[in-house]
């Protein structure tokens, strides 16, 4: 057996000495309470404790202990249990939101210097509109992960806009007329006209108006998250008229308003990358095409910083590629005949 000499650091061996037995119980204390934050992430996300344990490696009896360690450090109750499921806390649940935004940034650091750079790992966060979500995102998924398979996607599909930071996403496609100061990096994708349609059933029973005046007598189907939904204000040329409109219908989820009008009921006003596959295959008309609604901007928005995630830049490429490829632009602003 190979001695060490006099003086000499044998780097398999522990200190010893004054305060060595403390300073090795702080490094334990220090990766315990990391391992603690690991185990409460994976058990929010995964809602069990047993599966947050298989995927960190460790027991579930030893990942129970993890879990009580924590809440008795920290005072407080973050996970509730019955006998179907597990729940966080209120208190739980806002921990949860702050670790996860740490964890996410230590994923960035290392990929600063790791090859992650090259090869995106870890979740990607987005958020954008139910349709959106729908109808554009979720068919590209099986192509973006083929192409990334060390990323997991986690998509909010919502008709309201999030706090990202606070939220712990990663990018926002937001669709609207006029994007505010928000402090986010704003990249452009398209811009969409908004357009009216009815079913050809509706048109065949209440007519087809042919004038703006003529929208006075027909149903409409309204989105209520639309700028003044119950105001359109039409442009030709220099022209400029506003109609007052009343909603047969009224909705926060375009989705529900699309089936109506597919249905017969009324008249929709929405964007065309929503309705441009009905209207193409006749399910949808649409009317006074020769007048405009202000159009909108659809944007992919994301925090700002210094270094932009591997995998965040990945899925804008990959975005911004697809819309140039699809000419999405040009079909959403095009007029009908």
């Amino acid at each position: 057996m190979e001695k060490t000499g006099h003086g000499k650091h044998n780097p398999d061996q522990r200190e010893t000495g004054p305060g060595a037995a403390s300073a090795w119980g702080r490094r334990e204390t220090a990766l315990d309470k990391w391992v603690e934050v690991q185990l409460f992430i994976e058990t929010a996300e995964r809602g069990s404790i047993s599966r947050a344990a298989e995927a960190l490696g460790l027991s579930t009896s030893a990942a129970g202990r993890h879990l009580a360690n924590l809440e008795q450090r920290l005072g407080a109750r973050l996970v509730e249990r019955n006998t179907r499921r597990l729940f966080l806390t209120e208190v739980g649940d806002e921990f949860y939101r702050r670790c996860r935004n740490i964890a996410s940034e230590m994923q960035e650091a290392e990929a600063l210097v790791s090859s992650a750079l090259l090869s995106p790992a870890g979740t990607l966060r987005i958020t954008g509109s139910v349709s959106f979500c729908t109808q554009i995102i979720a068919p590209l998924l099986p192509e973006f992960t083929a192409r990334h398979p060390k990323l997991d996607v986690a998509i909010t599909a919502a008709n309201r806009y999030f706090d990202l930071i606070e939220s712990g996403i990663d990018l926002a496609i937001r669709t609207r007329e006029h994007e505010s100061d928000s402090g986010l990096v704003i990249r452009r994708l398209a811009e969409t006209r908004r357009i009216l349609a009815a079913s050809p059933e509706y048109l065949e029973r209440h007519g087809v108006p042919k004038t703006l005046e003529d929208l006075a007598g027909h149903r409409f189907l309204i989105y209520t998250l639309a700028n003044n939904p119950h105001e359109l204000t039409f442009s030709k040329g220099s022209e400029t008229h506003t109609v007052k409109i009343t909603g047969l219908l009224e909705s926060n989820e375009g989705q529900v308003i699309c089936s109506a009008g597919l249905n017969g009921l009324g008249i929709v006003i929405q964007p065309v990358y929503i309705i441009h596959d009905d209207v193409v295959a006749g399910r949808l008309v649409p009317v006074i095409d020769d007048w405009d609604l202000p159009r909108l901007k659809v944007n992919i928005a994301y925090p700002n910083r210094k270094y932009v995630p591997s995998k965040v830049r990945a899925f804008i490429d990959f975005l911004v590629g697809h819309f140039d490829a699809m000419e999405y632009e040009r079909r959403w602003t095009q007029r009908w005949p």
